[in-house]
């Protein structure tokens, strides 16, 4: 392992990535994306057929609640077994790859892929991790997503981790060495996902990448970036993939418990594949991730919101606006006074009591038409929410801790993470 990053929780991984497939049809979109909209799957499924696919490799979220769940995991496992017996994989030793994605909208991403320690990763609110959740974690959903990952011989991550670097030290100076870097693959993506291209970082390249995160991880610039009370440093922040980071994590904390202590650092579950992308990526924009509910009488939801918070009402005012819709119309309650400082916060303290009293579903969806067209059918309640400025997020976790979950999304759901690049963690 290159020495230059033993100190940092972001570091090179022997890295897999299929060959001799069609990479069309092998790479496919974050699991946690379209819950609510199965049509999608569908057309994946029919547009993938029997070819070699991630898609085998992952179990959707719409499915966890499926009656065959079980069987479906014990088939994604088999599944992995069968390609790394087959060689559907190439290893690629002690490797980072520079990422650059070609959203729908024309705009680039660029990315790096490699490894973090999952030692030096904590989901719990006032943490003082260098890797920190930036939403509060839903404990109960870990245990769904334990089940799918405990046995499976490897790992294909959808997990995009944010540095705060204006300078762009990091990731960009990788696009200026693309023509003395070993190109990997050059594909467009199903769905509208976009174009895909990577390379391989030779030694030079990783080195400059080792410094450039030491550098950022200097306790001195850290605080003269966030203040003298910033606390300890905070490098890295989930953007994507809180849950499933979490999951890894408690993953691995299981097999501590099974393991002597001198051989935790040997463990391959102590480490988790991820994405790191600069919080000032011109790509990158912050999107609200919207709230419906199914199965409720909107107008018996919208009483209860303004009874939840005395002196709610509806209509625009001085306050956390909430905008809503349904089958019979739209509209907007106002909270004033709110305890929260953002408006999901005041809406979600409230959905979290009322699906617990009542049982009803509910689901966060990205972007503002799916929500409207969802909203609109029998039984279901909408709520729009305004997009958080990216550049809040970093002062607000260091400063305030964990922000609501489901606050914010990095792109609409074609935009996500797809799945490519793949790790042993067994």
């Amino acid at each position: 392992m290159n020495s230059l990053f033993d100190a940092l929780p972001f570091r090179p991984a022997d890295i897999l990535l299929p060959q001799n497939c069609e990479y069309a049809k092998w790479s496919v979109v974050a699991c946690d994306q379209y819950t609510s909209q199965p049509e999608y799957w569908q057309r994946v499924e029919e547009y993938v057929g029997k070819a070699p696919s991630s898609l085998r490799l992952i179990l959707p979220e719409s499915c966890l609640d499926g009656p065959s769940v079980e069987t479906d995991i014990m088939e994604v496992n088999n599944t992995m077994t069968r390609y790394l017996r087959e060689g559907v994989f190439k290893e690629y030793p002690q490797a980072m790859v520079y990422v650059e994605r070609r959203l729908h909208s024309g705009k680039v991403r660029r990315g790096l892929v490699g490894m973090v320690d999952l030692e030096q990763y904590d989901y719990e609110p006032g943490s003082s991790a260098l890797i920190r959740a930036t939403e509060g974690t839903v404990l109960s959903r870990i245990p769904p997503r334990v089940a799918v990952r405990k046995n499976a011989p490897i790992e294909l991550p959808h997990v995009m981790l944010l540095c705060d670097d204006p300078a762009r030290t990091v990731v960009e100076p990788l696009g200026e060495r693309t023509g003395s870097m070993a190109p990997l693959y050059d594909f467009e993506l199903m769905e509208q996902g976009g174009h895909l291209r990577g390379w391989l970082l030779g030694e030079e390249e990783q080195a400059a990448v080792a410094r450039a995160l030491t550098a950022l991880a200097d306790p001195e610039s850290f605080h003269a970036r966030y203040g003298a009370d910033s606390g300890s440093v905070l490098l890295f922040a989930v953007g994507d993939g809180n849950h499933s980071l979490a999951t890894a994590k408690e993953c691995y904390e299981r097999q501590k418990r099974l393991t002597p202590q001198s051989q935790w650092a040997d463990l391959p579950a102590r480490f988790a594949l991820v994405e790191l992308v600069n919080l000032h990526d011109d790509s990158l924009e912050f999107e609200p991730i919207h709230r419906v509910l199914f199965g409720v009488e909107p107008e018996e939801v919208l009483s209860g919101l303004m009874a939840f918070y005395p002196g709610a009402h509806l209509g625009p005012g001085e306050g956390h606006q909430l905008p809503f819709v349904h089958q019979n119309g739209a509209g907007v309650v106002t909270v004033p006074r709110p305890a929260q400082q953002l408006p999901v916060g005041t809406l979600q303290t409230f959905l979290d009591e009322y699906v617990l009293q009542h049982g009803c579903r509910i689901d966060y969806i990205h972007g503002q038409d799916v929500t409207r067209a969802l909203a609109q059918r029998p039984g279901n309640l909408g709520f729009l929410l305004p997009a958080m400025g990216k550049g809040e997020l970093f002062p607000t976790v260091i400063h305030d801790g964990v922000l609501p979950r489901k606050t914010f999304s990095m792109g609409e759901a074609n935009d996500k993470r797809f799945y490519l690049e793949a790790r042993k963690i067994r």
